[in-house]
């Protein structure tokens, strides 16, 4: 059973994905609470694990393509979740590790690529199964996954090589099907904007000049950005490379005969009225000082105020406490209309002071927004580029 509750609105403002047709599925992982929280908004566990299950028997008489692959993995990551913050303690817990590996390794999953924004439970479900597994494949499904999501946190570069070799691999497990197909320019295209090597926004244009990509069905999420870019390469903007150039004219030409870009809703994303309305409650606490999202702000200025007063690395200490408090917002409510607003100013804040743990905390927020949320303004700027028109 599901409580609702409504905050006002702030200053300023088992083998997954979001799926577009489940907005269901989507709010409850947003509405999942810690029982740390005392909280207003809660899902049962046992709610989602039965979602979980239903979904593997819809999947299970589809045949199991692609899409019910990735909509049973989202489902074990609302699950699993929803146990590790409730009721870590459960043999449901252990299960649902296991079944995180299992299925995520099946399906080659990657931060990069998934929007799911579990990277924080697909580690911890890996650390589970490497120490309380005894099957050596297991485990090392268990170390190839958490090799990926450590690369969130300050390895852009081997993010970046990892999503191409994942993408390439369930383009090659499931042929023929769109949503696989378009997954290698999108790992590419990513792989571009988190690292800013060209190599990457130059295999993105080779992919898409290929005869058979399927060129009409980008994912609107970033088609506008790279259609810009292949525009970009034909006007001979520098940085472009001649093989770019010619791959950026195969691209513009396709789409010109196309008439239009018939742009489609990426798999694994809340659809955006879910996304916009899904607040974590106003007396809902997080992090070690349990601040609410109020508290959290309001601490953010003060901190700022002391900066700029040049108190430096004395008010550390404070700035630390208000990022680990948005990390486990982040955790409980990933997909509040404000979580890459809160990310992004916790990650300026922190950027004001020099020591170590400071340094080390920007790094883990920085991947959660560039990675997780990187389709937001503040993703976007933090990268440096524009967000799509």
């Amino acid at each position: 059973m599901i409580r609702a509750s409504s905050r006002w609105p702030r200053a300023g403002h088992p083998h997954g994905g979001f799926a577009p047709w489940a907005p269901l599925v989507a709010l409850a992982v947003a509405l999942l609470c810690s029982g740390r929280a005392g909280a207003t908004l809660e899902a049962d566990p046992q709610v989602l694990y039965q979602q979980m299950k239903a979904a593997y028997v819809k999947a299970q008489a589809n045949g199991w393509d692609y899409f019910d692959q990735l909509t049973y993995l989202s489902t074990i990551f609302n699950a699993g979740r929803a146990y590790s913050l409730q009721r870590p303690d459960d043999p449901a817990y252990g299960e649902l590790a296991t079944l995180t590996v299992q299925i995520g390794g099946a399906l080659h999953y990657n931060p990069l690529t998934n929007h799911d924004a579990a990277t924080w439970y697909v580690r911890e479900a890996c650390v589970w199964v490497m120490n309380h597994v005894n099957d050596p494949d297991r485990v090392q499904s268990a170390q190839a996954l958490l090799e990926r999501v450590n690369a969130e946190d300050g390895d852009p570069a081997a993010l970046a090589r990892f999503a191409d070799e994942d993408a390439d691999a369930l383009a090659q497990q499931f042929p023929h099907d769109v949503q696989a197909d378009v997954l290698p320019l999108e790992a590419d295209w990513r792989g571009w904007e988190l690292t800013h090597d060209p190599a990457w926004r130059s295999k993105a244009l080779a992919r898409a000049a290929q005869p058979a990509f399927p060129i009409a069905n980008l994912p609107d999420q970033y088609a506008g950005a790279f259609v810009d870019a292949a525009r970009a390469a034909i006007a001979n903007v520098t940085g472009y490379t001649t093989d770019d150039r010619t791959n950026a004219e195969i691209v513009v030409d396709r789409l010109r005969r196309l008439g239009r870009l018939a742009v489609i809703a990426q798999v694994s994303v809340v659809p955006h009225d879910v996304y916009m309305t899904t607040l974590a409650p106003a007396d809902e606490y997080f992090g070690p000082l349990r601040m609410s999202v109020l508290g959290i702000e309001n601490e953010m200025k003060r901190v700022n105020f002391m900066l700029d007063y040049q108190y430096g690395n004395r008010e550390s200490g404070a700035a630390l406490e208000v990022a680990r408090s948005v990390d486990d917002m982040h955790k409980v409510y990933p997909r509040d209309r404000d979580m890459a607003k809160l990310l992004y100013e916790c990650i300026r804040m922190l950027g004001r002071m020099s020591t170590p743990a400071v340094e080390e905390e920007a790094r883990h927020l920085r991947g959660i927004l560039t990675v997780e949320y990187q389709d937001s303004p503040q993703a976007q700027d933090l990268l440096g580029t524009a967000p799509s028109a």
